[in-house]
């Protein structure tokens, strides 16, 4: 599946139409097909798990399905991606949106290969912040060095983080800062939130 072509099929992140967090990041997802030439193999990975055939797939589900795309991830990682690409807390997807996580991890998995330099399948706090810059969310040193703090499993004196903990670290990066450029002033880097607000901002990426 490495040769599919995802720029026709790839659909952003979804984005909720209220302003700011609310009740609808715990709504239902509207089912959907999958978009026009979508490739054979994505289709046969997403009905391949479901096994009941009724258009949507379960956190487990979609683990076992990326599997089969040489994505391995553990439950947490795949709660976000659901959450980022659906909008919702559901934790079912459909066709469209097993589409656009596919072509979104093709694209990161590319970035993180491309930082990797010295192929040790491990990317450095340099690494990272020139990664997240590329994705148009940069972050000063001293968040940088906390993100791989966080995401860093290895314990080793050089702190580093593998894939699967790369792509954690992005779509909490990639999500937060788009939470909060709804709410920003425009061009201050400054927002105002309610506290409930901010607890709806925050919650979803801590509870996944």
């Amino acid at each position: 599946m490495a040769g599919y072509e995802c720029v026709e099929a790839y659909a952003t992140p979804h984005k909720n139409k209220q302003h700011g967090a609310g009740p609808s990041s715990f709504g239902s997802l509207v089912p959907s097909a999958f978009p026009p030439r979508t490739d054979r193999n994505v289709v046969m990975s997403f009905q391949m798990v479901d096994q009941d055939g009724n258009g949507f797939i379960d956190d487990k589900e979609l683990q076992k399905a990326l599997s089969s795309c040489r994505h391995n991830f553990n439950l947490r990682t795949v709660h976000l991606l659901m959450y980022l690409f659906t909008g919702t807390n559901t934790r079912v997807i459909g066709p469209q949106e097993f589409v656009s996580v596919y072509c979104g991890l093709q694209t990161w998995r590319a970035l993180f290969d491309k930082f990797d330099r010295d192929r040790s399948g491990k990317i450095d706090a340099s690494e990272l912040r020139e990664a997240l810059q590329s994705l148009g969310y940069p972050q000063s040193p001293i968040i940088v060095e906390l993100l791989v703090f966080k995401f860093d499993k290895s314990q080793s004196k050089k702190k580093a983080i593998g894939y699967d903990n790369f792509i954690e670290c992005c779509l909490i990066v990639k999500g937060l800062s788009e939470k909060f450029k709804e709410m920003e002033i425009p061009c201050t880097g400054l927002a105002t939130f309610k506290y409930e607000t901010f607890m709806l901002t925050v919650l979803p990426f801590l509870i996944a």
